[in-house]
């Protein structure tokens, strides 16, 4: 079968990033992508967001132990990323849902992801890409997913394209929306 993280980072790394680029994790979860970004732009600048105090420890020590310090870990939510970025950026990546061995109770909301989606649709570079991993096998991950593909459905295409996606012999199997900004 597929995975869908690696076609998610597929998207990003056929995109041209710079290795001085700036990028973001805006679901920092354990860190994965977040290391995965910063191997992506060695030079550059990775902001990670998460709203959990566990998911700062556990990519602080997994950055450390591979030797990356260019990420800038923030405990906020994505929604409020203007807060904190202030300059274009190449790429990010979603990976929504719940933190892999967390507290399920605790997820992405449709809500404050629709914001932040906006948010880092308005900050992306031309030719930067957004990749966001739905997962509609809980009642948040469906309304997000619902909801994300009916806002950006509404863009002109002559100033990003999005690309779904989707298995589509299993309505609860995880997506991917992908957005690039035209050039």
């Amino acid at each position: 079968m597929i995975k869908l993280l690696n076609i998610a980072k597929r998207f990003l790394n056929e995109a041209d990033i710079p290795e001085n680029g700036v990028l973001a994790d805006f679901t920092m979860g354990n860190g994965k992508d977040t290391l995965y970004l910063s191997t992506l732009v060695p030079k550059g600048k990775v902001y990670a967001f998460d709203i959990q105090q566990e998911s700062i420890n556990n990519t602080k020590e997994l950055l450390s132990s591979e030797g990356y310090s260019n990420a800038q870990l923030i405990l906020d939510s994505h929604a409020n990323l203007d807060s904190y970025i202030k300059e274009e950026i190449d790429g990010g990546m979603f990976n929504l849902g719940f933190r892999p061995g967390g507290d399920k109770n605790i997820h992405t909301m449709a809500d404050s992801t629709l914001v932040a989606v906006e948010k880092a649709m308005g900050i992306l570079k031309r030719g930067g890409v957004l990749v966001i991993s739905v997962y509609p096998g809980h009642k948040e991950g469906k309304c997000e997913g619902e909801l994300l593909e009916e806002f950006l459905k509404k863009y002109d295409k002559k100033q990003y394209s999005v690309i779904m996606y989707k298995i589509i012999n299993s309505t609860d199997s995880p997506f991917i929306l992908a957005v690039q900004k035209s050039l």
